[in-house]
């Protein structure tokens, strides 16, 4: 199964305070906030939704293909993505502009304040992916993740006129984007990817309820965060997987696009739902025990025990036999 993961290209710049965000602001005062905290940490990172998904594959060996637009400062972390399995051939170079960067300070409680400059990435509105089908044969599912929204349009609606399967995942650019954009882009995908708060944002800015919107895509995918994932289908019972137990809790950034990574490689070895969306928690697990959001190592032996213990043995022998 040929998948290709549209979205960001960036570097993260992961900064720690040692206190709580919501012990800095003032009620009354929230109209002329002005704050700087003095962080303890700074990790310089690998990421952007895109890459961190691609990645996440790559690492379960499926082999996905990353599109979108990077910098011309690009070259190295080309390098680490092709080592790890993913095709980068589909990334657009801009000759002018610096691969996009993701500003992000996490506090005490695990509540994050960031930014992100787009650099390149405003060039992924240029790519298009009949090229990117041509080359490899053509394309099973597309990931249209967060990315420069007219690039996430264009391909929505090539996706529709070519009639390639599509999954929408808005996720960090819902916040800019109107209803009728999130109408357009989420209308007639085969899945629709958000967390709890943004599914509530999805139905405030379109208008549609929970239940029009499940007419209008095949399956609706709502992670829940320490609580797991539920998947939901119109005239069908939703299926929720809960999370295995973490080891330890280091740093939240990138746990929805590993989810995202395992989900998408179950899909591409023909598990069921329920075992892909499995696979995914399992991932998302390891990035929230690891600092960055491809530092985390996937040691073959290591995942499939904690995969049993947390969803037994039924489970893993579905699974063992396509871990790469």
């Amino acid at each position: 199964m040929r998948i290709a993961v549209t979205g960001s290209i960036a570097t993260d710049h992961l900064m720690t305070f040692p206190g709580r965000f919501a012990d800095q602001f003032v009620a009354d005062q929230l109209h002329t906030v002005s704050l700087s905290f003095l962080v303890d940490n700074l990790d310089v990172r690998r990421g952007g939704v895109g890459a961190n998904i691609a990645f996440g594959m790559g690492q379960l060996g499926t082999d996905p293909i990353l599109v979108g637009a990077a910098g011309f400062d690009f070259d190295e972390y080309r390098s680490w993505l092709d080592r790890h399995g993913v095709d980068t051939d589909s990334v657009r170079i801009s000759e002018t502009l610096h691969t996009a960067r993701f500003v992000c300070t996490t506090d005490a409680d695990h509540n994050q304040i960031g930014s992100f400059y787009t650099g390149a990435m405003s060039e992924a509105r240029l790519i298009e992916l009949k090229t990117v089908a041509d080359r490899v044969g053509g394309l099973d599912l597309v990931l249209i993740g967060a990315d420069d929204p007219e690039g996430m349009l264009r391909h929505t609606e090539e996706c529709r006129s070519r009639g390639i399967p599509f999954a929408a995942d808005f996720s960090q650019q819902i916040a800019r984007m109107n209803g009728d954009e999130i109408r357009i882009l989420l209308e007639g995908a085969t899945y629709l990817f958000s967390n709890e708060y943004e599914k509530g944002l999805i139905e405030s800015k379109t208008g549609w309820s929970d239940a029009e919107i499940l007419t209008k895509v095949g399956h609706r995918v709502t992670t829940l965060g320490a609580q797991g994932v539920r998947i939901e289908k119109a005239g069908e019972e939703p299926i929720v997987v809960g999370c295995p137990e973490e080891e330890r809790k280091a740093d939240p950034t990138g746990v929805g696009d590993a989810f995202r990574a395992g989900f998408l490689s179950g899909l591409a070895w023909g598990v069921s739902l329920e075992r892909a969306a499995q696979v995914g928690c399992m991932l998302a697990t390891l990035v929230i025990e690891t600092v960055g959001t491809q530092e985390y190592q996937l040691r073959r032996g290591h995942f499939m025990e904690r995969f049993t213990k947390a969803y037994g043995d039924d489970a893993a022998s579905e699974v063992q036999g396509h871990l790469g």
